[in-house]
Formats: structure tokens, sequence, C-alpha cells
């Protein structure tokens, strides 16, 4: 096969747009999606779809075929924690894990999210270099699930922490428009465009950087109640009000400069301009 093939484990909204990229950059992808209807979509635009679903004991799907061939793995699924509290998310990855294992996968990036680090009334800063804590660690299944996949010997993961994903069609102030008593006006913002995650993600491949973390956040130099009051008003939607009564916000900052110097890349500041 003349094409470089990868393997993408969930082809959403950022995965979609993620294989159309590739494919234009002469990639044959290879996609998985949990539905029986977006199986068609995806073929459509020229992915060979797979309809896989993961559990804690077992793989629903033609997992091995879906891995067959290729040597990079791209891993882009949500957690589920939400709506799934009881969830043991680290079962379940540590289980796809063991089929990695056995297929010719040499190289993963596994999207992981910012959400792994804690909101705090001091506003901390978090690099990639953050070493989390044992207490962190043993409350986060996320950070679990990072640190299973950095620990394999079988092939090599890169972690990629994205902030709030924002699109033309996807914009967080749609969901807080018009409530009130919104918490934290004072906190960063930490978001990043669609245009940006997938500039990240082509620039790891290209650079084969793996095995290391890196940070997917614009710089947004004003606080949660500036941005969204803003934004709403560019929308022409009611703008949320916020809790002023407390005198302290929690939040933090992720900062993601080792990123763009490692990978070469800049950010452009593209989600205060939609």
């Amino acid at each position: 096969m003349n094409k470089k093939q990868i393997s993408m484990l969930g082809c959403g909204w950022l995965g979609s747009s993620l294989a159309e990229y590739l494919i234009a950059e002469n990639y044959y992808i290879k996609a998985s999606t949990t539905t029986e209807k977006k199986l068609s979509q995806l073929e459509k635009k020229g992915i060979q779809a797979f309809k896989i679903q993961l559990f804690e004991n077992k793989i629903e799907g033609d997992i091995e075929n879906f891995l067959n061939e290729s040597s990079i793995l791209i891993i882009n699924i949500p957690p589920g924690l939400r709506s799934q509290p009881n969830l043991d998310y680290v079962a379940k990855m540590k289980n796809f894990i063991q089929a990695i294992k056995n297929s010719k996968i040499k190289k993963v990036i596994y999207v992981s999210s910012t959400s792994v680090f804690s909101d705090k009334k001091s506003i901390p800063t978090y690099t990639e270099n953050y070493e989390f804590t044992h207490s962190e660690i043993q409350n986060s299944q996320l950070i679990q699930v990072e640190k299973a996949f950095q620990n394999q010997v079988n092939f090599q993961t890169s972690i990629v922490r994205f902030g709030g994903l924002v699109g033309k069609d996807r914009h967080p102030v749609k969901y807080l428009a018009g409530r009130k008593n919104v918490k934290n006006p004072l906190a960063p913002v930490n978001l990043i465009h669609k245009k940006n995650c997938i500039k990240l993600l082509n620039a790891i491949l290209k650079q084969q950087a793996f095995g290391t973390v890196f940070h997917g956040v614009e710089n947004i130099p004003v606080n949660k109640s500036t941005f969204y009051s803003s934004a709403a008003k560019k929308y022409n939607l009611e703008e949320p009000q916020f809790d002023t009564t407390t005198t302290k916000s929690v939040g933090k900052v992720i900062n993601a400069k080792q990123t763009q110097t490692k990978l070469k890349i800049e950010f452009e500041q593209l989600v205060q301009n939609i």
C-alpha cells in the first residue's frame, strides 16, 4: 500500500475533520464509530469505517481488521464519565491496550483533556511537565489511563491534552447564554479551535513526535466573564449573568508554550474571532 495508513478510534466532530484532512495529505484512514448509521457517512468521505464499541471486559466489532496494517493509532473518544459516573474507564482502556499489543501498532496518539488538572483558587499554571501527585492519580481515571498508555513498552504514546473544543458550528457560549449565577467569572479561559487541533496532531505525525505530552490551548488574554459576555453579543444571544458575590474564582492556566516550541508551530488566535 503506497499510502500511509492510520487507524482512528473515534471519528466524531474533531475526528471526522481530522480524517478528511489526513486523506488530503495522502493517508489511508480506518476509523471507528459506535453507531450503524454513521458507517455510510464515513465511507462517503473515503474513510474505511468500522463499528467498534469498547467495554470493560470485551470489545464488540472487528478490532483485528480495524488495527490491521496500521502502525499508527489515534484515540479520540469521550470517556463518558459524566453520563456514566460508575463506568470503570480504566478497565475499558486497559482492555483496549491489550488489543493494541496484539497488533502491529507502534505509535499512538491518545487525545486527553485539560480536565485532568484541578481548578484552584490560586489559579495554578500547568505545563506539559507537570508531575501529578499520588492523590491526583488515585482520584482521576483520566490520569490513570494516561499513565497506562505512557507505561507501555510495545508502543510509544504521545498524550495530547486539549482545552475545550471550539469551531464555527460549536461554541460554548451557546450553552451559557441566558444562564444566571454562572460561577468563577474571573477564571482563565482554556479553549482551542478545531483548526489548531488538527495543526497540532498533524505536526506530531509529520515529525514522528511520539513518547511525550502536548497541550492544545490558545492564548486568550481575558477572563471567563469578559470572554463569554463578548461572545454572547457576537452571536446575538442573551448574556450570561455571572455570580459576583464571591471574591475568589477557581480556575487554572494551561501553558502550551513547550508544545509550540517542540513542534515548531504557533496556535492561531481563532477562538476569539469566531
